[in-house]
């Protein structure tokens, strides 16, 4: 989703997103309550929406302050969150949609999909941890080792 699409989505939500915010952490987005703050430091619209995403899962699937990252609980939350966001960015149907459109590294499917590369990479381990190796949809392989692959299979 493009960040425009996103703002859309939070509004429809009722939840409230600030922007260019001067945070005192290093953090690129935070959330309290249904208000999200988005760092001065966020500059291009992919990357705003990888950090809208996030702060969005948070909203859905984490409750109370995890912000203490030594709690099991907060760590769990925050990667159920984290999760949340790249399926919502990524998915396995977007990687298969940037083979379909002949992305042929990181850098073009990041493009592709409206994210960051940083965000894309964290995706792809975050898959690999998941399904393992390769996975399957529909008619196609998706690998994640040795490196990020998409096979076609015909029947």
């Amino acid at each position: 989703m493009t960040y425009e699409e996103l703002l859309i989505e939070a509004d429809s939500n009722n939840i409230c997103v600030l922007e260019n915010l001067n945070f005192e952490s290093d953090s690129y987005g935070l959330i309290n309550g249904d208000v999200i703050g988005i760092n001065q430091s966020v500059k291009t619209s992919s990357h705003k929406a990888c950090v809208l995403a996030e702060e969005m899962a948070h909203y859905y699937v984490s409750s109370g302050n995890i912000i203490d990252t030594s709690d099991t609980s907060s760590r769990k939350q925050e990667i159920r969150a984290r999760l949340y966001a790249f399926d919502k960015q990524i998915g396995l149907r977007g990687i298969i949609s940037a083979f379909k459109a002949r992305c042929i590294n990181l850098c073009d499917i990041a493009e592709h999909l409206n994210v960051t590369e940083e965000f894309l990479t964290e995706a792809l381990e975050c898959y690999r941890s998941k399904y393992g190796i390769a996975t399957s949809l529909d008619n196609y392989v998706i690998g994640f080792e040795p490196v990020l692959y998409v096979m076609e299979r015909f029947e």
